[in-house]
């Protein structure tokens, strides 16, 4: 046997090791997930429902905004998108990209968050999901009559957010089109009129915010 052929063999058996311990070892990629057999199922015997296990990784995504801002104390509501597809190791895809996922960016740990609370797969009817992304502690203080570079340009920024700092701009504009929660901004800005800065906190979206499933959530297949 040539040394060539010896290599090809030697290499396809490693690869059909590989392929057997997938089978029963998760394996998390940034496009697929392993997906576990619900307590009760037989293999050879699916019951039409599968589970992407607890501590699996989401990829997501947010074209409305380059950045996030919101006040440390302040609960936003966001909807995000799976920026994958999900697919167990048959290649099944359990969630498609561009999936949305429904939830709030909220105060957590001297930072904050987005805590997922609902998965939105087309054609499937909306489902309850519990994920959270790590906590962002990244803060930028916005002083009036400074520039505020880009962190506001162009931001979705929360409803109390945007209250604050339009009270602190006075007259300068904040370049943004997307305010979380629906607020009109600087509505009641001249409530607080006067102030010199505000810190907020300052999350890029498609970096930060990937959610970890806490729970393990039960697909259909």
């Amino acid at each position: 046997m040539s040394k060539q052929s010896f290599l090809k063999r030697g290499t396809a058996t490693v690869l059909s090791l590989l392929l057997g311990i997938g089978v029963t070892t998760p394996l998390i990629l940034s496009t697929s997930v392993s997906a576990q057999l619900l307590p009760g199922e037989r293999r050879g015997q699916p019951s039409g429902r599968m589970a992407i296990p607890e501590g699996t990784s989401l990829p997501v995504k947010y074209d409305e905004a380059e950045n996030i801002v919101v006040m440390p104390d302040e609960t936003a509501p966001i909807t995000l998108e799976i920026a994958a597809n999900i697919k167990n190791q048959q290649g099944r895809i359990l969630i498609p990209y561009g999936t949305e996922l429904v939830g709030e960016i909220q105060p957590s740990q001297n930072g904050s968050r987005f805590v997922a609370e609902e998965l939105k797969v087309p054609g499937e009817s909306p489902q309850s999901i519990n994920a959270s992304s790590q906590v962002v502690t990244r803060r930028e203080t916005i002083r009036r009559g400074a520039s505020t570079g880009s962190v506001l340009e162009g931001a979705a920024i929360g409803a109390a957010a945007a209250t604050v700092l339009s009270g602190v701009l006075g007259d300068q504009v904040i370049a943004t089109e997307k305010v979380l929660g629906g607020a009109a901004l600087g509505a009641i800005g001249g409530l607080i009129l006067g102030r010199q800065e505000a810190e907020v906190i300052s999350i890029d979206p498609n970096t930060d915010l990937d959610v970890t499933v806490r729970e393990n959530l039960d697909k259909p297949i």
